[in-house]
Parts: structure tokens; C-alpha cells; sequence
């Protein structure tokens, strides 16, 4: 299940990702291209089926120029062609071996990201002696692994330092593809077979490689425990096992490996495990975790974090207060837990994009003093908590910030004018469900990209034109239902008013006459019940 196999037979030709780049050497020169180089280049082009409305690089050869100029081919201080970059060049067709196999100064070659039919593999590799680099990702080839690549002593398998196989469909049981692996690239550190139909579970021969450094196995059905011997990888520095149907409690080992920069092991529904106390100036950056469990006090230690998410994990307990400390974070998701108290301030992450806490039982208020300085805050969503007192007007001066759901808590009082409202961006405001009283602050018409405004089943009152709205161009769910409010047709139609409405609620609002919405094409839900309309409903 490796390319140091030729015997073996896959589904689609591995993808192969083959050579240490730190062994590239390319000298460039202004040399002119070699008559014959050139010759053997157009010959490949001709051979080749592409898009040339999509091609970026084989468009642009032609004869009259130097080959040694044209995008992706470089050549030495000689003009001999060292490195042939085809990437992504939408190539449909079958490759000239006569031709490329003739290009013998090749050190660097990359086909990936091509559209192949499925392909008989190409043969000839075995005439490249120089080739150190061979990128064919992505590029659906078929049959066999030439056996010609395994003479190619640049590419020498125990020197191959990165592997990546992703979206190979490999088929092979974790004793297969763990002992393939482990008793042929011993140097191994980066490991990447995520897609690949692999199946576990995973064999202890793959503790051998002890470089590892990097391991990506997601979206494979391992249906397996995570090895506990995955912690004696003391260089690791990345570990993705999402989509993997893991099962059983992690080790809490590995998350004292102080390498650890990015854990991620979400959506796996049978997993759990216990999070341990965590080393002090961990070097953890990136954290999508399932556990039962709660939150250490030591977190706060976790200086590199800039992204966690443990979303729908069953974790209980409190936010540590510690969090407050970790100034680099830039996303945090805990929706669906069990969650309870207080919200820590998180004033001190000045790069905070996204707060995503919904769903959980957290208690207390939102004071105004957690937002000051969050320039680039885009999402505050925590609805369905038990929040209580204000909404803070300080929200609605940040300027990045695009969506504010905070419906289904306990919040109460008015909520304070903002004469400057900068939220420019501010294309959501879900408060409904709460115990909000007062007029709808005015500064919300002046929100020119608000698309979303759900105020529903509070205690808001006044009087309320729908002309009022007039200005909202993008406005396209509205939702006023079950307030205090009266709502008044100044104009009594929409024949003139921008926003093209999808979802329209008025319910109990004191309505004594039908608007005009023969021009609401878009509408999909309409909800007039409960107000004082005593005419028959226009046609």
C-alpha cells in the first residue's frame, strides 16, 4: 500500500508525493534553453489533451521564445531543464512518455492536480536518474505502481521524509498499511492518508517511526482506540483523527507532548476521555477535541492556542477564568455542552474572531468591558443559555463584527442608543426570546448590510412604521411578533419599500390593516395571526 511496492494493485494509482524538498538543489541561470530541451518540451505539449482556457502555463509555450522562460520549467546555468511544474494545468489526456522520459536532467517533477481518466501509470520513471522530487497528487492514474520508481536512488525510500497519499482509495487493514509503512520509510515525519478507505486498527508496528512528526488519518473508518504509544512521538507536532469512528478514552499523555500544535479528533461520537492538567507554555495552537470532562484550570498555560473547538462533547463545568490569558486566540467554540456560570472576558485575545458558546447553561451577564478592543470580533453567538441583564451597546461599535445571537436567555432592560453605531458589516441581530423592554433602539435602521432581525417574543413597545425599514435594502427576514409593539402602515403598502422579504412575522402587533405585498415575490413564511385585522385577506 506503499510505492515501494510495485507489485501491489489499488483502485486509482496512489498519489505520490515522493522526495525531501530540502533535498532539491536547483542553480538558476540565464542560459538559453537547449535546442533539444525545447524540441522534447513541445513535443510533450502536443501530446498532452488540456484546457487551454484553464491552462496557465502550457498556453504559453511556443517556439519563438526561450524555453527556459516559460511558466513551470526551470532550467540550469546551462540550459538544461531541471524542473517541470504541470500542476494544476486541467491535463485529460495521456502523457507523451517518449518525450518526458527523454527530459534526463529532471530533478523536480509535479503532475498533480490534474484530471487523467484513469490512466495506465506512465512508464519510463526508471530514465530520470536525477529525479529527486515526484509530485503525481490528486492525478486519478490507474493499474499498478511502476515498478521503475523504485530504481530511481534519488528518490530513495529511506531518506522519504513526507508521505501524502490523500484520497486513495488503499483499502488495506491497519496491520497492512501500519507494517508498509513502518518497515519501509523509517525517516518518515510527515504522514498524511486521509480518504483512504484505511481500516484499523492501528498496528503497533507504527510506533517504529519515531520521526513522526505530523500525523493525518481523517475520514478513514478506523473503528479503534487512539494508541497510547502515539505519545512517545516526542516531535509531534500536528494529530488529525476526525471522521474515524474512534472509540474508547484518549491518553492524556499526548496532550503533555510539548511539541503539540494542532489536536484535532472532532466528530467521532463514540469517543471520550478526561482532559489532564496541561504543561505549562504548551505550544497547543489548534484544539477540536470530543471528551467528558471539564475544563482545567490550566488551559491558561496554552499561550499558542489560537483555536479551540469542542463543540456537542458533553463537557460540563466552567469556563476557566484562566482563558482570559490566552491572547492569541482567534476562535473559540464550546456550543453544546453542558457548560455552566459566568463567561470569562476574552478582552485580552485583541484577534478574537468568533465566540461560539450556544446551547449550554451558562449564567450572569455580559458586561460591556468584554468588547472593548476586539476590532476584528465577526460572530458573538450565544443563544439558548441562561444569560441575564443587559445587552451591551458595546457590541454594536465593533467594527468587524457580522452576526449577534444572544435569543433564548434571560436578558432584560433597554437597550442604550448608540449615536456612532460602526458595526457596518452587522448582517444579523437574533435577540428574541428574551425579556428585553423599551423601543427597538433606532441605530438598528442604520445597519445598511442587516439582512436578519429576529426581536420576537420580547417586551419591546412603541410604535412602529414599516417604513421604518425602508433603508434596508438586504433585509430579508423580519421578526417582531408577540411584543408590545404597534405596528403602523404610514404609507399603507410596500409597493415602495427595497427589502425583498423571505420571512415576514407581524404576529399580535396590534395590526389593523393587511400591507400591501403583492410585490413580495420572495416570500416564504407569513405570520399576520393574532392582531386586529377585520377585512378579507386581498387576493
Amino acid at each position: 500500500c506503499i510505492p515501494y511496492c510495485p507489485s501491489m494493485k489499488i483502485r486509482s494509482f496512489l498519489l505520490l508525493f515522493l522526495g525531501h524538498l530540502s533535498s532539491i538543489c536547483i542553480v538558476l541561470g540565464s542560459a538559453q534553453c537547449l535546442a533539444d530541451q525545447k524540441s522534447l518540451l513541445l513535443q510533450l505539449k502536443q501530446g498532452l489533451v488540456y484546457n487551454s482556457s484553464l491552462s496557465t502555463k502550457l498556453v504559453q509555450w511556443n517556439s519563438s521564445t526561450d524555453c527556459c522562460q516559460w511558466p513551470g520549467v526551470i532550467c540550469s546555468n546551462i540550459g538544461q531543464v531541471i524542473a517541470l511544474d504541470l500542476s494544476s494545468e486541467s491535463i485529460s489526456g495521456g502523457i507523451n512518455s517518449s518525450s518526458l522520459f527523454h527530459l534526463q536532467y529532471l530533478q523536480n517533477l509535479s503532475l498533480a492536480y490534474n484530471s487523467f481518466p484513469y490512466t495506465p501509470n506512465p512508464s519510463g520513471f526508471e530514465r530520470l536518474k536525477n529525479l529527486n522530487y515526484l509530485n503525481l497528487s490528486n492525478s486519478p492514474f490507474a493499474g499498478q505502481i511502476p515498478i521503475e520508481i523504485s530504481y530511481l536512488t534519488e528518490l530513495n525510500l529511506t531518506k522519504l521524509t513526507r508521505l501524502h497519499l490523500d484520497g486513495v482509495n488503499i483499502s488495506a487493514s491497519g496491520i497492512e498499511w501500519c507494517q508498509a509503512l513502518s518497515s519501509s520509510l523509517p525517516n518518515l515525519q510527515v504522514l498524511s492518508m486521509s480518504n483512504c478507505y484505511l481500516s484499523g486498527p492501528i498496528h503497533e508496528s507504527l510506533a517504529k517511526l519515531h520521526s513522526l512528526s505530523s500525523i493525518q488519518l481523517d475520514q478513514n473508518n478506523l473503528s479503534t482506540q487512539v494508541p497510547e504509544f502515539f505519545s512517545k512521538y516526542l516531535n509531534l507536532t500536528s494529530l488529525q483523527l476526525s471522521f474515524c469512528q474512534l472509540n474508547g478514552i484518549f491518553p492524556k499523555a499526548i496532550l503533555q507532548i510539548p511539541t503539540l500544535q494542532t489536536l484535532d479528533l472532532a466528530n467521532n461520537a463514540l469517543f471520550h476521555g478526561f482532559l489532564p492538567e496541561f504543561p505549562e507554555n504548551g505550544a497547543l495552537q489548534t484544539w477540536c477535541l470530543v471528551t467528558h470532562s471539564t475544563l482545567p484550570e490550566s488551559i491558561g498555560s496554552l499561550q499558542m492556542l489560537s483555536r479551540i473547538e469542542i463543540a456537542r462533547c458533553n463537557l460540563g463545568g466552567l469556563i476557566p477564568k484562566s482563558m482570559s490569558n490566552l491572547t492569541n486566540l482567534l476562535y473559540i467554540d464550546f456550543s453544546t455542552n453542558t457548560l455552566s456560570g459566568p463567561i470569562p472576558s476574552f478582552s485580552m485575545s485583541r484577534n478574537l474572531t468568533e465566540i461560539i458558546l450556544s446551547h449550554n447553561q451558562l449564567t450572569g451577564s455580559i458586561p460591556s468591558t468584554y468588547w472593548e478592543g476586539l476590532q476584528h470580533l465577526v460572530n458573538v453567538d450565544m443563544w439558548n443559555n441562561s444569560l441575564r441583564g443587559r445587552v451591551p451597546s458595546s457590541l454594536f461599535s465593533l467594527p468587524s463584527l457580522q452576526q449577534i445571537q444572544l435569543s433564548y436567555n434571560l436578558l432584560n432592560g433597554q437597550i442604550d442608543e448608540v449615536s456612532n453605531p460602526s458595526s457596518s458589516l452587522l448582517n444579523t441581530i437574533d435577540l428574541q426570546s428574551n425579556n428585553l423592554t423599551g423601543h427597538i433602539p433606532t441605530f438598528f435602521f442604520k445597519f445598511q448590510k442587516l439582512s436578519v432581525l429576529l426581536l420576537s417574543f420580547n417586551s419591546f413597545s412603541g410604535l412602529i412604521q414599516l417604513d421604518m425599514f425602508q433603508n434596508l435594502r438586504d433585509l430579508t427576514t423580519l421578526e417582531l411578533s408577540y411584543n408590545n409593539l404597534s405596528i403602523g402602515l404610514l404609507n399603507k403598502s410596500f409597493t415602495t419599500l427595497t427589502p425583498q422579504f423571505t420571512i415576514l412575522k407581524l404576529a399580535s402587533c396590534y395590526l389593523k390593516e393587511f400591507p400591501y405585498l403583492a410585490n413580495q415575490s420572495r416570500l416564504t413564511s407569513l405570520d399576520l395571526s393574532n392582531n386586529l385585522l377585520s377585512r378579507k385577506a386581498p387576493s
